[in-house]
């Protein structure tokens, strides 16, 4: 059974919480024994991923998740041209962005229903924010088109985070998150691999 977290509004609610430490435990060895991998050792999920949501989404459509994995493993993510890249046996698309960070006032938060964002940063710095549910509200109306939600948030409730080419983030739908914020070093030159896979409720 899903709900809010039990921890309370002042702790903020930033991704979905399942009441259910079995599963957390299966998600964790799952997540931990690499067979997901399908030979892509360059990096492991960061710590703000869903495990459970990962191994669920995961065990609901293996073949497109192997698949990213492996065209992952089998590329060279620096040297292959920036563009849309199409991950064979699937509809999947790797978009391979040479692109810049920018101030956090600049930069739209959002968030999927249909769609998980797998963002993998191949060179660079790139800062992430995941947004506090509970102090955050829509601010437009959902986009069915393109499958995006844009919100008014506090940053003082955003958690941030920096990711580095030996990680990868994961936001799921429930993930109200922004890219590509500036990070505190002087260089905001990023490569990041993009895939969008589809949400399996």
């Amino acid at each position: 059974m899903c709900t809010l977290c039990a921890h309370g509004q002042h702790n903020g609610y930033y991704t979905q919480y399942y009441n259910n430490p079995e599963l957390l435990k299966q998600a964790k060895t799952w997540v931990e024994s690499g067979e997901w991998r399908q030979g892509f050792n360059g990096a492991a999920p960061h710590s703000s991923v869903n495990v459970i949501d990962f191994y669920q989404q995961y065990q609901r459509n293996p073949k497109a998740w192997q698949a990213m994995f492996h065209w992952l493993a089998t590329h060279d993510l620096l040297a292959i041209p920036a563009g849309r890249h199409e991950i064979e046996g699937t509809d999947l698309v790797a978009s391979v962005e040479d692109s810049e960070n920018r101030p956090l006032e600049k930069q739209n938060s959002e968030s999927h229903y249909h769609h998980i964002d797998f963002q993998y940063v191949v060179s660079g710095v790139e800062r992430f924010g995941i947004l506090d549910h509970y102090t955050s509200t829509p601010n437009c109306k959902y986009d069915a088109r393109k499958d995006v939600i844009h919100y008014n948030y506090k940053a003082d409730r955003t958690r941030f985070y920096d990711s580095k080419p030996d990680e990868f983030f994961i936001f799921f739908p429930r993930d109200w998150h922004i890219a590509k914020i500036n990070n505190s070093g002087n260089d905001q030159k990023i490569r990041v691999i993009v895939v969008k896979q589809k949400a399996i409720l």
